[in-house]
């Protein structure tokens, strides 16, 4: 037990598992929308994290991204699909790391379903772009950091414990086993 949970009364800690740990991973990404993309390089490469947008979860927990055939990620995952996704929905909470695999397709109806219009800056071939790849990232397990009951109150907490100089986090974490 860390410091700040010492000055404090209640459990701060839930682990979630299956349906429970869909539901919050879907709570926290449906607020951040976007996460940085984690692969496996090899050893000295300064790659392996950029920025990428979820567009879609499905209720078995998968995330579904699009991708370019020719990207680095793309390559990074052919010679290993571990991925690490990091996520963070607010300034104070949301928070959220995800490990798990991902798998590379041509799958064309899927491409359809998640396509939107302003992707033609990355796919300049449009819908038809033969570059166009879908990444579907099977989730493990993670670890989440979020408030109890909602930023407005976590942030009542907070100017009240800075006012009586007394920790009043109203935070709640644990982790996720998909």
């Amino acid at each position: 037990m860390n410091s700040v949970d010492k000055q404090q009364s209640g459990d701060r800690h839930q682990d979630l598992h299956g349906k429970d740990a869909v539901a919050k991973m879907r709570d926290i990404i449906d607020t951040a929308k976007t996460c940085f993309f984690c692969t496996v390089v090899p050893a000295g490469d300064p790659g392996g994290a950029r920025p990428m947008s979820v567009l879609n979860m499905d209720d078995g927990g998968h995330l579904w991204f699009l991708s370019a055939s020719d990207s680095h990620h793309n390559r990074e995952l052919a010679r290993d699909p571990s991925v690490r996704l990091y996520f963070q929905g607010s300034a104070h909470s949301d928070f959220l790391t995800l490990n798990g695999h991902a798998t590379v397709s041509t799958d064309r109806a899927k491409i359809e379903e998640l396509w939107e219009p302003t992707f033609k800056t990355w796919f300049t071939g449009g819908l038809d772009d033969p570059r166009i790849t879908v990444l579907r990232v099977t989730p493990t397990d993670g670890y989440y950091w979020d408030t109890k009951h909602g930023t407005f109150v976590a942030g009542v907490k907070m100017l009240i414990g800075a006012t009586l100089g007394k920790t009043m986090d109203d935070s709640i974490q644990g982790k996720l086993s998909v």
